[in-house]
């Protein structure tokens, strides 16, 4: 049955705090402060609020949320698991629950001290074992040192190089890149900090073949969007940015991170899935694709993501970003804001965020007028996508 999402619903409100490693607040302050600029944007008050789509990973529960808010009654509210997957599938579920009449106005956020607070990069090796089936699963890696997503990502890296013959410098360019963009945002972490390849090849190593430059951000901060139906988007605050396309995806042998019992583990099959899926409903092919704002928790996989995309066969990404493809001008200018590398490591929820200013002509680096974004949550795990567009 074919996705029939295409501009039911679109975004209306947009918010976030600021990037810290320290915000000195609760992470449910950093959710009431992103939301409330997000109403805010878009016109609204806590009151129109009626359903709330959250990570799983969020520790803000929606009914606090909104009592902290002034807000009143729920009638919509649902949770998605996967972590960095879940970025553009709070969007999607938000959209499906206008497009149903299950809810008028729906808020998405994610709030996090993911820096001063719990650092997802610092591993497992520390967790008390879980008489689970999820918990159980590190149980088959950690023995060997994959106890880390750095490591885990360094398995799939080291394969895809040894397949395609990418070099380190080629996702020092990703690094580098994401660093020029964010240098120009006044909101990214490295404003006016920008990198030079050499700066990448010289920063130490995390797990070989990833350097330090080739690792996202731990951040603070909150992020939101506020969802509501087309009609009622003609008669808010913002241009709308209408959802054109989105999907999810979960693959074949799908693991947590971990997917090796594959046959080509160069890949990530479940996120060109959730591509496929929003290229479907959106009516549109990666040739429709102006901007992008590529999940860039580690640099390998905007390589595998263009590839997943369709922008490029398998193995072409790294003479495509050489070509400078990503950057202004570029067939493809992609994580305008800096992404996760370079502004923040919010889950991928900034991501979105800037997908809405590129529609909008309001990106720091701004490429001219884009008429449709492709937005990709998080890499190795079931994740999720969204195409954005022009009204």
């Amino acid at each position: 049955m074919p996705n029939t999402m295409k501009n039911q619903a679109a975004i209306v409100g947009i918010g976030q705090t600021e990037f810290s490693k320290d915000s000195g607040r609760t992470e449910m302050r950093l959710a009431v402060e992103c939301i409330s600029s997000a109403l805010d944007d878009a016109g609204l008050t806590p009151k129109d609020v009626d359903g709330m789509c959250v990570f799983t990973m969020e520790n803000n529960p929606e009914i606090q949320v909104q009592r902290n808010l002034g807000g009143g009654e729920l009638r919509f509210f649902a949770r998605t698991h996967y972590g960095g997957g879940a970025a553009c599938a709070t969007v999607h579920h938000a959209a499906m629950a206008v497009a149903t009449g299950s809810a008028d106005v729906v808020v998405c956020y994610r709030a996090m001290n993911e820096r001063s607070g719990r650092r997802f990069g610092s591993g497992v090796q520390d967790r008390k074992q879980e008489a689970s089936a999820e918990g159980s699963q590190y149980a088959m890696y950690s023995p060997f040192g994959l106890t880390t997503p750095g490591s885990w990502v360094a398995m799939y890296t080291q394969r895809y190089m040894h397949q395609y013959g990418a070099t380190s410098e080629d996702l020092g360019r990703v690094a580098v890149s994401s660093r020029a963009y964010a240098a120009k945002n006044p909101e990214a972490w490295f404003y006016e900090r920008p990198i030079t390849l050499e700066d990448h090849q010289n920063s130490r190593w995390i797990v070989e073949p990833l350097h330090l430059l080739d690792c996202c951000q731990e951040s603070d901060g909150g992020v939101a969007v506020v969802i509501t139906s087309a009609e009622r988007a003609k008669d808010l605050k913002q241009k709308p940015v209408m959802l054109k396309g989105s999907g999810q995806g979960a693959g074949d042998q799908q693991h947590m991170m971990t997917s090796y019992y594959r046959p080509d583990i160069t890949g990530l099959p479940e996120l060109g899935l959730a591509i496929r899926e929003a290229y479907s409903s959106a009516g549109v092919g990666p040739q429709d694709i102006q901007a992008g704002v590529l999940y860039d928790a580690f640099s390998p996989f905007v390589l595998i993501t263009l590839e997943e995309m369709g922008i490029v066969k398998p193995g072409e990404a790294a003479d495509f970003i050489k070509d400078g493809h990503l950057d202004p001008g570029g067939r493809l200018p992609s994580n305008t804001n800096g992404g996760q590398l370079g502004e923040a490591y919010i889950h991928g929820m900034n991501g979105v965020n800037e997908g809405v200013r590129l529609i909008r002509g309001t990106s720091s680096n701004q490429p001219g007028d884009v008429d449709n974004v492709l937005v990709t949550g998080g890499s190795g795990v079931p994740t999720s996508a969204l195409v954005l567009g022009q009204p």
